[in-house]
């Protein structure tokens, strides 16, 4: 997973973007990473149900859930955009190797 995202991000890179798209992508995903902190920190009961149905409250959980890991992941991301924009990309470009050949030091 980890290999397939550094090659995305090697072919992101190399695509003909300009900063300042680079920027509002950035911003963008600022203002995403915003809206899901709101839907994190919502209430799952709001007081009205004496007693809520199970099912419900593990949708619930599991959408509050996938908001906080998508809110980490757009905040890696942005990290990773602005390292490279600022031509700071700590990523090691890597050659397709097999999984012996990436693991024979």
């Amino acid at each position: 997973m980890a290999q397939d995202q550094i090659e995305l991000i090697l072919y992101i890179y190399n695509m003909d973007i300009s900063k300042t798209t680079r920027q509002e992508i950035i911003n963008a995903g600022k203002i995403a990473v915003d809206e899901l902190i709101k839907v994190a920190m919502s209430p799952i009961l709001n007081g009205d149900d004496d007693d809520p149905e199970p099912e419900k409250l593990k949708n619930a959980a599991a959408t509050k859930k996938l908001a906080i890991f998508d809110a980490f992941e757009i905040l890696n991301r942005i990290e990773l955009e602005k390292e490279l924009i600022n031509g700071e990309s700590k990523t090691k470009e890597s050659s397709i190797k097999g999984f012996a050949e990436g693991r024979s030091r």
